[in-house]
């Protein structure tokens, strides 16, 4: 089995296999904005893997400037879905942030909500909402500062490798 294909759902913990659709490579382009910045595009590669017998999601994201490629962000960490739909996720990232959230295996949605927003002075919560449309895994992110309340700051639509 090579890094991009996940494996088959007997392979992953039962408690994974509701959001199985997510493992491997997903790759695209999203944009970015807020009140206090300019607005801008980038590509995006997320990967979702899980070893076997284990109940988490290792989870790994970089971000890019299209024109160029210098890298913009990375993320890495852990989502630890629960049976009842709730989710546990812990992200290392320069912000440092913890999310709790639900998942709908149904509509195959996943809502997270920042519990913990480390090392940011200026950032105060964060909100992820992640959709699996017509087989293409969409997002979007909104932030509140110290300055600004709750608003949209990313959006991307990611396509599976």
């Amino acid at each position: 089995m090579d890094s991009v294909t996940p494996p088959s759902a007997a392979a992953v913990h039962p408690v994974i296999v509701p959001l199985s659709y997510l493992l491997g490579t997903w790759k695209g382009q999203g944009e970015g904005g807020y009140p206090t910045i300019n607005s801008f595009s980038y590509g995006e590669e997320l990967h979702f893997s899980s070893n076997p017998g284990k109940p988490v999601i290792a989870y790994n994201q970089k971000t890019w400037k299209l024109n160029s490629g210098e890298p913009m962000h990375a993320e890495s960490g852990y989502w630890r879905p629960k049976p009842d739909g709730t989710i546990e996720v812990v992200i290392a990232q320069s912000t440092g942030i913890v999310e709790k959230g639900t998942y709908n295996t149904q509509d195959k949605t996943i809502k997270l909500q920042s519990q913990l927003v480390g090392n940011a002075s200026k950032v105060k919560e964060i909100t992820r909402d992640f959709e699996l449309v017509n087989g293409d895994l969409s997002y979007v992110v909104q932030m509140a500062t110290n300055l600004t309340g709750i608003q949209p700051h990313l959006k991307a639509l990611l396509k599976k490798l």
